[in-house]
């Protein structure tokens, strides 16, 4: 191993030994040339550190890694040791690197999307992402790349189970965005090249490029079963080629249980088929099992009497008695009150910022 690395391995091994994290990150922040001039021994590097003793040290040379060229000669074991350090790593360690780890997480899901890989990355990410966070309610940018993954690998539960949190915190990722010490938020919305578009004016160009989504979203909003399969049946070479008609059979789905619903506010009573034929079902049958399943659900409160073929809707029993209503009640003022503390301590915070004491003299000025 060259004398350099020797000294970048024995540095990073005394400061992490007596826990001088801050002063090792920026010893890190100024050896990345050296590493880059050593490419060819960051393997014995990385053999000679503990993953748990040593994890900012072995996150700046897996960051280096994936920065320099991968030689056809060499045996490119990137993911392998990225998979065992995100799996390993200390996370009170990472934390005071936010920022390198989120480009490490960043890297790793170019090279999976390159790879055309994806699904791979999906399970490192979650983990990734509790590592870093501070609390389950804090926005990384690295949730951009997990739900970037869900995408190309069509596993979407994993980016719901995130996506479905109420954000009330921001990691301080620190990056070259000159308002501070904070992520990008650009890159949340722009990925592999692919930007989403928040501004009404763009959505007149977006329009004519998604004519079969417009015309399905129109064709449910205006309740009619069949004006909607009309336009399934009309689209369905475009569905497919998107890979996107199984969802679209669920939207229909859907609004046949809408249609059931909304006959529950005008009728007691109702055979079977005249809900199929109020709905645009086939027949009794189908009615008879989209009910079944509306029951079991408890998205609608009625029972089927086979003999007549009748279906008896029935209003929502009493849900605001019993101890569970009561424990609710408290969890939900228990969350009230928790968000009403992070709001007066985000204003604070914001109260004396620099750059926002900064701005507000000018304003007034």
């Amino acid at each position: 191993m060259a004398s350099a690395l020797e000294q970048f391995v024995n540095t990073v091994r005394t400061l992490s030994l007596h826990g001088n994290f801050r002063e090792l990150c920026e010893y890190l922040n100024k050896s990345s040339e050296v590493l880059l001039k050593n490419t060819q021994h960051l393997d014995n590097v990385l053999e000679t550190l503990d993953i748990q003793q040593h994890s900012l040290g072995i996150l700046a040379v897996l960051c280096t890694k994936f920065s320099a060229p991968v030689t056809s000669s060499s045996q490119d074991n990137r993911f392998s040791q990225t998979q065992d350090f995100i799996l390993g790593c200390n996370g009170e360690q990472i934390r005071f690197a936010p920022d390198t780890f989120a480009e490490l997480c960043h890297s790793l899901t170019n090279y999976l999307v390159e790879q055309r890989q994806p699904l791979k990355g999906i399970i490192l990410l979650q983990k990734a992402i509790s590592k870093l966070r501070l609390f389950d309610s804090q926005l990384t940018s690295i949730h951009s790349d997990l739900c970037q993954l869900c995408l190309l690998a069509k596993c979407f539960k994993p980016a719901l189970g995130i996506l479905d949190i109420d954000i009330t915190g921001i990691c301080q990722e620190i990056t070259h965005n000159p308002n501070g010490p904070q992520f990008d938020a650009k890159y949340f919305f722009c990925t592999n090249g692919t930007k989403i578009c928040l501004t009404s004016s763009h959505f007149r160009f977006i329009k004519p490029l998604s004519q079969p989504y417009h015309d399905l979203a129109n064709a449910f909003t205006s309740n009619n079963s069949a004006e909607l399969n009309t336009v399934l049946n009309k689209h369905t070479e475009a569905f497919t080629r998107d890979h996107n008609l199984g969802l679209v059979k669920q939207v229909s789905s859907v609004l046949y249980k809408k249609n059931i619903q909304r006959l529950t506010k005008t009728f007691l009573t109702l055979s079977l088929s005249d809900v199929a034929s109020r709905v645009g079902l086939p027949g009794p049958s189908d009615a008879e099992l989209h009910i079944l399943h509306m029951i079991e659900n408890r998205q609608i409160y009625a029972t089927i009497n086979q003999k007549d073929g009748m279906v008896v809707f029935r209003d929502e029993p009493d849900k605001y008695s019993g101890p569970e209503v009561l424990k609710g009640l408290e969890e939900q003022l228990t969350l009230c009150m928790e968000l009403d503390k992070q709001i007066l301590s985000m204003d604070e915070e914001i109260q004396v910022n620099p750059q926002y004491v900064k701005n507000l003299s000018v304003y007034k000025t």
